[in-house]
């Protein structure tokens, strides 16, 4: 859950975190078509226009909810790789391992953070993504500066590892792969990055 918001009950001044986690939720159990505004009003227990203080419309409250995806995505990837001990490989497989689990485990939010259309405020989404992809930026450089990953542009690496997970996290979640093999996939699919270099 995004930030653990719908462990909070809604107090006076807390309508904003309610309602993206009454929409987190809805975005989980029932896809993306199933979030309104009127709804949320509804099953956060105030008036049907009491959403609009915080979210003009509909896109609005799609991209906070994208926003506060990436924004938790990239902590879940910090402390993955502040968390692990080891070797650079080590870290690259626990930030790697973040991200799948991430991935698997709200895959509606996923989408919806990748997919996202038409922001309403222009430049928001790429700061909120900035701190996902910033975080794997920073991993990447780390690995070629230590001569664990080739050399050339970070930038394409860090979208080639990107795509890597998605593809495992999406194999997972249609069911093509058992859930069981995610973390020796992950696994895999950092040896062969780490290892194409050596």
């Amino acid at each position: 859950m995004i930030g653990g918001m719908a462990d909070r009950p809604y107090h006076h001044g807390h309508l904003r975190a309610a309602l993206l986690a009454e929409a987190e939720r809805t975005l989980r159990e029932e896809g993306i078509d199933a979030l309104s505004l009127r709804d949320l009003a509804r099953q956060t227990g105030v008036s049907h226009a009491a959403p609009r203080r915080h979210f003009a419309d509909r896109q609005a409250l799609l991209d906070a909810l994208a926003e506060a995806g990436f924004a938790w995505l990239g902590d879940e990837v910090r402390a993955a790789v502040n968390g692990a001990s080891g070797d650079y490989q080590a870290r690259l497989r626990a930030a790697a391992t973040a991200y799948v689990r991430f991935a698997t485990a709200d895959a509606a939010l996923l989408q919806l953070m990748f997919t996202v259309k038409n922001a309403s405020q222009p430049g928001v989404l790429p700061e909120a993504s900035a701190s996902l992809f910033g975080a794997v930026s920073d991993l990447i450089g780390q690995g070629q500066r230590a001569d664990a990953l080739p050399p050339g542009d970070p930038g394409r690496l860090r979208l080639l590892l990107v795509a890597t997970l998605q593809g495992i996290a999406a194999l997972v979640i249609s069911g093509r792969v058992p859930a069981e093999q995610t973390d020796a996939l992950v696994a895999d699919a950092v040896a062969l990055f780490t290892r194409s270099h050596n």
